[in-house]
């Protein structure tokens, strides 16, 4: 086992033989590792976290740390993460509270970059981005595949769908639709689909053909949410549309902020 002399572990924090603990880290008593994860330096894991396998933590990150929350009152909340997350300097992951279901979750395969920050009870899936400075409020649920920009908040209770790109220094305060590119400098506008992040991820022409028609039906036809909805849906149940725009019309039908358009 690699750890570092300088490195204060807890009684009680398991530690696979297989991690890397760098200089100055610090784990509770409560922390749990899977195989090969590394923790460069200065790294403070605490609270009752686990960890799955092949992360890389850098330097200042604080995974499990408490929450933001007045109503925190040291109860035993968790954070879980996935396997082979990139999270960068000065991120940092709270752990849940009670009242919003006591689990602040990462997937895997996530980058987190520098200053991210993942507030209380925010369940995150896999693959997803998120560039310098964003920041997830407590209780935000964000898709797979998933970019937030630079200097881009997500509002308290807000949904991120699957694949949806936000840009650089947007507030979103609504839910961000799926396969969506939403972006401050359209006055927090969804103004397109994200077709090039959707050809790296292997959608095929048909996909993205019926994603824009969707699209159109929601934002640039004359027909409220509720009726664009539902002809999306016959479009769904006659086979013209596929499982991409079922997703997007679910998500838009169960969404309890709005969505932004």
């Amino acid at each position: 086992m690699s750890i570092h002399p300088t490195a204060i572990i807890a009684e009680g924090a398991v530690i696979p033989a297989s991690c890397t603990v760098g200089p100055y880290s610090t784990i509770g008593p409560n922390v749990v590792l899977g195989e090969n994860n590394t923790l460069v330096s200065h790294v403070v894991l605490d609270g009752h976290t686990t960890l799955g396998n092949g992360n890389r933590i850098s330097p200042f990150a604080c995974i499990g740390i408490p929450p933001q929350d007045l109503k925190y009152k040291g109860e035993p909340t968790r954070v879980v993460i996935g396997d082979n997350n990139d999270i960068r300097e000065s991120a940092n992951i709270s752990r849940g509270t009670v009242g919003g279901g006591g689990l602040t979750q990462l997937g895997s395969g996530n980058l987190l970059m520098c200053f991210t920050h993942i507030g209380h009870d925010s369940l995150v899936g896999d693959q997803c981005i998120f560039a310098n400075n964003a920041t997830l409020a407590g209780h935000v649920v964000v898709g797979d595949f998933a970019v937030v920009g630079a200097f881009s908040a997500v509002h308290q209770f807000c949904s991120v769908g699957k694949y949806a790109y936000i840009g650089g220094g947007t507030m979103a305060t609504q839910d961000v639709m799926p396969y969506s590119l939403t972006s401050a400098t359209r006055e927090n506008h969804a103004y397109s689909i994200n077709k090039v992040g959707l050809e790296r991820r292997g959608f095929t022409p048909e996909e993205i053909k019926q994603l824009r028609a969707a699209y159109r039906l929601i934002n640039g036809s004359k027909l409220n949410m509720s009726d664009a909805l539902a002809a999306i849906q016959e479009k769904v149940t006659a086979g013209e549309f596929g499982e991409k725009v079922a997703y997007l019309a679910d998500f838009i039908a169960q969404s309890k902020r709005g969505v932004i358009k």
